[in-house]
């Protein structure tokens, strides 16, 4: 290694941020015209090592600018300013089926940003960087409070955002995956908005019961949201994704209890037996379970275990009924949801209600069905729990990398944009919208 390549500066900015930030990576005091890797290196609380890296050239000033300058090749090609982040995936040799997911959210996820000489492809645990820098990706903010809940039976933790409040509260519901899972809620806390991240699959009294928990399970839920003396009670949001997403449709059109402001629902649907229990759902989709397709990599599209029940029109929520706001997100590749037809009948429902006014449709092509919070590494098949059976089985998501990368940024962006509109401010809804990246 000569002098120049020892004086080698590698700088990223900011160092410590929450995961929704950009961040520019610049690269200095190389030779002009070098080859030159830049690599990010992840290992995740499970153990398993995730990386990315972009090609380049440095250009007449002896640097290149990861947010200006075009990869070459790599994980990612193009002027993409977080293509180290959005194109991590597991290093050659992992096992498959891995996700990424943050569990413990009090604790950053740590990436270390290197700079190598030459277009390297592999072999970098034998090589030694140019430089290194290391960088804090946070879902809590400075501030954010955690609050575990357990009232009631419920299984389920609160984030409130820095300072005294009040402040407008969510319900966060994820899918079929069961567990508590929290970071979506800490980072909405972190832009203001106090969450409640609960888990409707795995709690306490399903254990004891063996049955799914029933509607009053998420209405204690929104009761601690409103009873809360740091939470506006009349500004209460949901948000659910793919089977919470059925739920969050179901409780905003019949619940008697719960009075939203809005509601989120991503690459979800509107298909369900109403009026009946959660688990007569989950035992059909079981049920139904020899009916799925697999691809040709013997990954499960489970699109088909619901079509038996969407192409029933007695069998969906009267979204004619929505007194609020709703926010659909979709991605038209979804393998695992119908949701992107589900989504253009429920337009078509609520336009014969006369309420499609208060309907907007964030519609992606080539996108699959795990739209994330932004920057989050693409997943097109990972390994998912079956919640009847509690085997394993590997589930085919849909999506393609950029495409995916792209609407995950673009709907997180314009949800919270949505979320501020109807949780902070009293503008009427706006007209309806089917917009495409």
């Amino acid at each position: 290694m000569d002098r120049k390549q020892c004086c080698v500066k590698l700088s990223v900015h900011p160092s410590r941020g929450l995961v929704d930030e950009k961040f520019v990576v610049l690269v200095q005091n190389v030779c002009p015209g070098s080859q030159l890797t830049v690599r990010a290196l992840h290992k995740c609380e499970d153990g398993h090592t995730w990386d990315a890296f972009g090609h380049y050239i440095a250009n007449a000033t002896a640097t290149v600018n990861v947010s200006e300058d075009p990869s070459l090749g790599g994980t990612y090609s193009g002027v993409e300013p977080m293509g180290l982040l959005w194109s991590l995936r597991p290093v050659p040799g992992s096992k498959r089926g891995l996700r990424m997911r943050k569990m413990n959210v009090q604790t950053p996820m740590v990436v270390t940003i290197s700079v190598y000489q030459g277009h390297q492809t592999e072999g970098f645990v034998d090589q030694v960087p140019l430089a290194s820098a290391v960088v804090e990706r946070w879902y809590m903010a400075p501030g954010v409070r955690r609050i575990p809940i357990t009232e009631d039976g419920l299984t389920a933790t609160l984030f409130l955002p820095p300072g005294p409040g009040p402040f407008p509260g969510l319900l966060d519901l994820w899918g079929g995956g069961g567990k508590l899972v929290e970071y979506r809620a800490a980072l909405l806390a972190s832009h203001g908005i106090a969450s409640l991240a609960l888990d409707y699959l795995t709690p306490k009294v399903t254990i004891e019961t063996g049955k799914a928990v029933g509607d009053d399970y998420f209405e204690k839920a929104y009761r601690v949201l409103e009873q809360h003396p740091q939470i506006l009670g009349s500004r209460i949001a949901m948000l659910g994704l793919s089977l919470g997403t059925s739920i969050t449709l179901r409780m905003a059109v019949y619940s008697k209890v719960m009075k939203l402001r809005c509601a989120v629902c991503i690459s979800g649907t509107h298909a369900q037996w109403v009026g009946k229990p959660l688990e007569q759902m989950m035992t059909f989709m079981s049920v139904n379970a020899t009916k799925v397709r697999y691809d040709e990599e013997k990954n499960v599209i489970m699109r088909d275990m619901m079509l038996p029940i969407s192409t029933d029109p007695s069998l969906k929520v009267d979204v004619g009924r929505f007194q609020c706001p709703l926010l659909l997100i979709v991605g038209e590749d979804d393998q695992d949801t119908p949701a992107y037809e589900a989504a253009i009948d429920m337009k078509e429902m609520m336009e014969r209600a006369g309420n499609s006014h208060l309907l907007t449709i964030l519609s992606y092509p080539d996108a699959g069905h795990l739209i994330e919070p932004p920057f989050t590494p693409f997943a097109r098949a990972s390994t998912f729990r079956e919640v009847q059976s509690h085997q394993k089985m590997m589930v085919l998501w849909g999506g393609e990398t950029v495409a995916h990368s792209r609407a995950q940024e673009d709907s997180w962006r314009k949800t919270l944009v949505f979320l501020r509109e109807h949780l902070y401010g009293d503008a009427k809804p706006g007209a309806a919208l089917l917009s495409r990246l």
